[in-house]
């Protein structure tokens, strides 16, 4: 666990900024190593560490199934979600001011997940995500009440064209008054996929402009494709 720690503290932040204020995502490469993967994965069918499995097909979601965690979150997630929060807080503040936004989001997570419980949003979000052949993810955002955190990240388990092929990370952005433009991204095993929840500012002539972003995956062509979601804010439900 150490060393996730290090890994985090460690990385350049200041480029992980830029990138998302550029880009609205960007990728920390192998924070995780394939054991913590491996582990990750092996776990799937533990039902005890889950509160509820979703069918995607079942609510018209796309193909493939995931399960939210119960709190307490095993170690690893735990210190992987507040070892980040507070690097990615300063960003999602500086976004909300350059959007002219009255909200600003605390330096711990323990804080903010304080302000989540007021709101009535009190259960864990985290969640791990299995697509077999066929599976893909629609276009979304994850929300899950009034108060959200905009940014959000998620961990490849699976490696692409070993383990699956096709199932690709997808990001659209709908600029103002133009055609949604889409990102495709190929993750590999252990990278940290971080991504805007639903917006990022953009600047223009006349100061900043707010560009919407939805995200999915791709169909999997042949393999099983694991990921980690990690949201900052807890649910109603």
């Amino acid at each position: 666990m150490t060393d996730i720690i290090q890994k985090i503290n460690n990385t350049d932040w200041h480029a992980i900024t830029e990138a998302m204020h550029q880009n609205g995502y960007t990728i920390i490469p192998d924070l995780l190593s394939d054991e913590d993967c491996e582990m990750l994965k092996s776990n799937y069918h533990h039902s005890e560490s889950y509160r509820k499995t979703v069918v995607m097909a079942r609510h018209r979601f796309g193909l493939g199934e995931y399960k939210y965690f119960n709190y307490p979150l095993p170690e690893l997630i735990q210190i992987i979600r507040t070892g980040l929060y507070p690097h990615l807080a300063s960003i999602a503040n500086s976004w909300f001011k350059a959007l002219h936004m009255d909200t600003s989001f605390p330096s711990e997570h323990a804080e903010f997940l304080k302000q989540c419980h007021i709101h009535g949003q009190q259960k864990a979000t985290v969640l791990i995500l299995k697509y077999e052949k066929g599976g893909f993810n629609t276009l979304h955002q994850d929300l899950y009440g009034d108060l959200y955190f905009p940014i959000q990240v998620v961990a490849q388990l699976s490696e692409p064209e070993k383990d699956f092929t096709g199932g690709e990370f997808v990001l659209t952005q709908q600029v103002p008054r133009a055609q949604s433009k889409a990102i495709v991204l190929k993750p590999r095993k252990g990278d940290l996929l971080i991504f805007t929840t639903n917006f990022k500012p953009e600047k223009g002539t006349k100061g900043y402009y707010r560009i919407n972003m939805k995200h999915g995956v791709s169909e999997v062509k042949e393999g099983n494709r694991y990921a980690l979601g990690i949201i900052f804010h807890d649910a109603v439900s």
